[in-house]
């Protein structure tokens, strides 16, 4: 599967179950912290809970851009099959 349509897939799919929150690593080396997101076609707007340096709260990237999703939840690996996830075998 490409890199683009497993992010887009990853977004879309998000389930209610693991919260919306995390952060996003950018193809720029950008780290983006985000609360929340929306989706729009090859779209992904992320919304942040504090503005950063340039006083922005909402970062609107190609799915393209992503490198890395990094998570702070300490829920067990097995929650994460419902977003496709699975052991090894």
């Amino acid at each position: 599967m490409e890199k683009t349509t497993a992010w887009k897939a990853l977004f879309e799919g998000w389930p209610d179950a693991i919260e919306r929150n995390g952060m996003v690593v950018t193809s720029f080396g950008e780290a983006i912290p985000f609360q929340a997101f929306m989706i729009s076609g090859g779209l992904l707007l992320l919304e942040r809970d504090k503005p950063d340096q340039f006083g922005t709260r909402k970062v609107i990237l190609s799915y393209d851009q992503i490198c890395a999703v990094r998570l702070p939840t300490t829920m067990e690996l097995a929650r994460f099959q419902v977003m496709g996830f699975q052991p090894s075998i």
